[in-house]
C-alpha cells in the first residue's frame, strides 16, 4: 500500500451560478521516502490540491474522491481528527512566509506550538527542540534567540522558520509550496538545499509544488504536469523531462530561458504558450489546451482526454502525444 493515494480527486467552489469544479478527477501516489513534484502554471490547481490534502480547503467548498494517508481517506475525516494530522503526520511550507507566520507571535512560539500539541512536550522540552530545530535551519540561537518577531528577519530567514515549523514533528510527508517564491537566486537555491538535506536524512516524502522546472528538475524523483485542474502527464521526473509527451509540457520547456548565449544579437526572443490558461468558468468542452495546442484537431474540441500509460509509467492525457518531445 502507497503513503499517499489520491483517486478522483476534485475541488469545487461555490459562485452565485452555484457549484464551480476547479479540480477535476486528479489522481497519484507516492510511496514513503518518495519525491513528487507537481508542476503548471499558475491557476492550474497545484496549490488548491495540496490545501485539500491539508484539510484547509476554503468554507463551503466540496471535494469529493479519495485522499488516503496510510489507507485512512482525509476527506471522511471531521476537523478535530484532521487537527491531530495536520502539522503531525503531514506539514505544509506555504508561500509567501511574511504572511503564513503571525506578525504578533515570536518566531519561538509560532515553532514550539506544533511539538506542545502533537508530541505533548512541556515548555522546557518544547523550548529545547525548538533551539536545535532553529539551528538544524541555520538560524543559531546566538544571532536568532526565540523571542524574535518574524518582521525582524529576512525573506530567506523567515522561509527557515517555516521549515523549522512544518519539520517541528517529523511529519511522513513534506508539501512544500513554492518554497523560493520572492526570494534571490542565491538565497532561492540555499533554502531548496535545506529542503532536500532535511527530507533526505529523515526519509520524509516530499511533494514539491512549483512552476519553475528547474526546481522540479533539482528536488523530484516523480513529477505530475497539472493543467487547468486536470493532470495532463505523470511520469518519474527523467522520464517527463526528456520525452515530454503532452503538448502543453512541451511548451513549459521551450519556454524556459536558454543559457549559454553571451552573444546579444544571437540571442532569440523567449517563446510564450499562446493564449491563457482558461477561467474555470470558461472551461471549453473536450480537452482545456485545445485552444493553445499546435496539434489540436476536430476531436480534441469535443471529447476530454484521459489520462493513460504512454510508455511504462509515463503517463499523458492526450489524443496526439508527442514523440521524444519532437513536436513534428
Amino acid at each position: 500500500m502507497s503513503l499517499l493515494e489520491i483517486e478522483n480527486l476534485s475541488v469545487s467552489l461555490p459562485t452565485p451560478k452555484g457549484m464551480l469544479e476547479l479540480i477535476s478527477n486528479v489522481s497519484f501516489s507516492m510511496e514513503a521516502g518518495a519525491r513528487l513534484g507537481i508542476v503548471g502554471e499558475s491557476g492550474c490547481g497545484k496549490s488548491l490540491t495540496a490545501l485539500a490534502m491539508m484539510g484547509l480547503l476554503p468554507d463551503k467548498a466540496a471535494a469529493r474522491g479519495a485522499i488516503r494517508l496510510n489507507g485512512e481517506n482525509l476527506l471522511e475525516l471531521d476537523e478535530k481528527m484532521m487537527r491531530s494530522i495536520r502539522g503531525n503526520r503531514i506539514a505544509m511550507i506555504f508561500q509567501e512566509p511574511m504572511s503564513a507566520l503571525n506578525p504578533v507571535k515570536t518566531i519561538g512560539s509560532q515553532i514550539s506550538e506544533g511539538l506542545k500539541i502533537h508530541l505533548g512536550l512541556n515548555k522546557t522540552d518544547a523550548e529545547n527542540k525548538t533551539k536545535k530545530l532553529l539551528d538544524s535551519v541555520g538560524l543559531p540561537l546566538n544571532r536568532f534567540p526565540l523571542n524574535l518577531h518574524p518582521h525582524q528577519l529576512s525573506g530567506g530567514q523567515r522561509q527557515r522558520v517555516l521549515i523549522a515549523i512544518a519539520v517541528a514533528c517529523e511529519p511522513d510527508i513534506l508539501i512544500a509550496d513554492e518554497p523560493t517564491t520572492a526570494l534571490d537566486v542565491t538565497v532561492q537555491e540555499i533554502i531548496l538545499e535545506l529542503i532536500n538535506e532535511i527530507t533526505e536524512n529523515s526519509g520524509m516524502g516530499l511533494i514539491m509544488i512549483s512552476h519553475d522546472l528547474g526546481v522540479i528538475a533539482q528536488t523530484t524523483e516523480k513529477v505530475l504536469v497539472m493543467y487547468a485542474g486536470n493532470a495532463v502527464e505523470s511520469g518519474s521526473t527523467e522520464d517527463v523531462f526528456q520525452h515530454m509527451a503532452h503538448p502543453y509540457t512541451h511548451g513549459l520547456f521551450a519556454a524556459m530561458p536558454k543559457s549559454g548565449t553571451r552573444n546579444y544579437e544571437a540571442r532569440q526572443r523567449l517563446y510564450s504558450i499562446p493564449g491563457q490558461v482558461p477561467e474555470a468558468h470558461a472551461r471549453p468542452k473536450g480537452c482545456n489546451f485545445a485552444g493553445r495546442c499546435f496539434k489540436a484537431t476536430a476531436e480534441c474540441a469535443v471529447e476530454e482526454p484521459v489520462l493513460k500509460p504512454l510508455n511504462g509509467k509515463h503517463k499523458v492525457s492526450c489524443f496526439h502525444p508527442l514523440t521524444e518531445g519532437n513536436p513534428q
